[in-house]
């Protein structure tokens, strides 16, 4: 989704650092002179909490059939929005994660001002996960200076995290 107003994107960022300036790798909030990217899950949280309306083909959609285009776009995308509620309700800035081969990158204050501490990898509670792909997640993690946190949703509201903490012996 694109924000195109450029006002509407400088302030969208600089309330709670949403969306990603088109061609802006490292942005200010008082840089912002470009149109906003924002990621589908961002927009669906910003639809829900009234900061944003969303318009397809000229047409304002639902916070419903929003829900439909992210439930076509992303694996186990109740659980992901779930985590992502979670983690933005309690204040904390939470970005994809693609980068670091994971489902969020979880920061304290913001991009540019404070590295993200946290990587989030969202999982069912059915899932198996093996030994070698803990180690692999811990290794990434600690390599990039993060914590590896395991997030399983558990029913419709609530979600368990397992942290997982690396030292040397």
């Amino acid at each position: 989704m694109i924000v195109w107003n450029i006002e509407d994107s400088r302030k969208l960022f600089s309330n709670g650092y949403y969306g990603k300036p088109i061609g802006i790798s490292k942005p200010k909030p008082e840089e912002i002179n470009v149109p906003l990217i924002l990621d589908l899950i961002e927009g669906l949280y910003l639809l829900e909490n009234k900061k944003i309306s969303i318009f397809k083909d000229k047409k304002k959609i639902s916070s419903e059939e929003m829900v439909v285009i992210c439930k076509n776009e992303y694996h186990d995308f109740d659980k992901k929005y779930l985590v992502y509620k979670n983690f933005r309700d309690k204040g904390y800035i939470i970005n994809p994660g693609l980068k670091f081969g994971c489902d969020f990158a979880v920061y304290e204050k913001g991009p540019g001002i404070d590295h993200a501490p946290f990587l989030i990898q969202v999982y069912n509670r059915s899932d198996s996960i093996t030994s070698t792909a803990i180690v692999l997640a811990g290794r990434l993690a600690t390599t990039v200076r993060k914590q590896f946190i395991l997030a399983i949703p558990k029913g419709q509201n609530k979600v368990d995290f397992l942290a997982l903490d690396w030292w040397k012996a």
